[in-house]
């Protein structure tokens, strides 16, 4: 039997680093348990009001995030306030695939591309590899807003 899997993320600010990799991924904060939402209605300000109506005190309610595909076919992640910073290079990391399906300059420029997106968002470029067929097409390794790596595949 197969398992789905739910990545997790340790951080000092759950909220706002599940806010960078919604939008690095394109994936939506979920409604809190038993909240039927209105058309339009935003997620976070829904937990803000199930946080303080069901008395979790104020400096709790920043302790954990999540985000979830919208198709339902990507993995969960949710996000664990931790007080410790981070310390050395992550041993698993995320392959955010933006262009797979190109070669090349083609491929190198997609990358470039989204790389200047997640820059905005608040990423970190740590370093570019250019392709070596037959064994790499090229990637660029970042950083989110916490210092976690993840390569522009």
């Amino acid at each position: 039997m197969s398992r789905t899997v739910q990545i997790t993320f340790d951080a000092h600010d759950p909220r706002a680093l599940s806010t960078f990799w919604r939008d690095l991924l394109g994936y939506v904060h979920p409604f809190p348990p038993g909240v039927t939402p209105e058309p339009g209605a935003d997620p976070l300000a829904a937990w803000d009001d199930f946080l303080e109506r069901t008395g979790v005190p104020e400096e709790r309610r920043n302790s954990a995030s999540a985000v979830e595909d919208p198709d339902g076919t990507g993995p969960r992640l949710f996000f664990q306030q931790v007080p410790e910073d981070k310390v050395a290079k992550n041993r698993v990391h995320l392959d955010v695939r933006t262009a797979s399906d190109l070669l090349g300059g083609e491929r190198m420029a997609a990358l470039e591309k989204e790389c200047d997106r997640l820059v905005a968002l608040g990423a970190t470029r740590l370093r570019r590899f250019e392709p070596e067929p037959p064994l790499s097409s090229g990637h660029i390794v970042m950083q989110d807003p916490e210092g976690n790596e993840f390569c522009l595949d």
